[in-house]
């Protein structure tokens, strides 16, 4: 599947820049599906650097783009990096989209996430978390 995904890259890059970030995306998935996390992340990083770029801090596509590679900091085991992360864009996220937008809500799951899988957790972090995940499924 990568051999095809880095084909269709190559084809997508002669066409607008969206289509470009969103193969450059199934690219950067099929990778850590591989477990390539480290290459997933540049790819992620280039992705999210590219939509400020394109749009700024607080537009949803780069909100997206921030979870995406917040989500890939979990996988890889990098929680200190994936909550710095949520640090940043969580309250540009509440401000912007509003408390109750799903792009918000799927941040406030992935923190709960952090607070959880972290190993380094204490039990207020788990609970927390507990308290985080009880507001998001509220807010659905």
């Amino acid at each position: 599947a990568l051999p095809v995904l880095e084909a269709h890259l190559a084809l997508r890059q002669r066409h607008s820049s969206s289509n470009i970030l969103a193969a450059q995306s199934n690219l950067a998935s099929c990778l850590a599906d591989l477990w390539r996390y480290d290459e997933a992340l540049v790819l992620k990083r280039e992705i999210y650097d590219k939509r400020v770029a394109m749009h700024g801090l607080a537009h949803e596509h780069t909100l997206l783009a921030s979870l995406s590679m917040i989500i890939q900091h979990v996988q890889a085991g990098n929680f200190s990096t994936a909550k710095a992360l949520l640090h940043e864009h969580l309250p540009l996220s509440v401000r912007t989209l509003g408390a109750d937008h799903s792009v918000t809500l799927k941040l406030q799951k992935n923190r709960a996430l952090v607070l959880f899988r972290d190993p380094a957790a204490s039990r207020n972090d788990v609970m927390q978390a507990r308290d985080v995940m009880e507001d998001v499924l509220q807010r659905r």
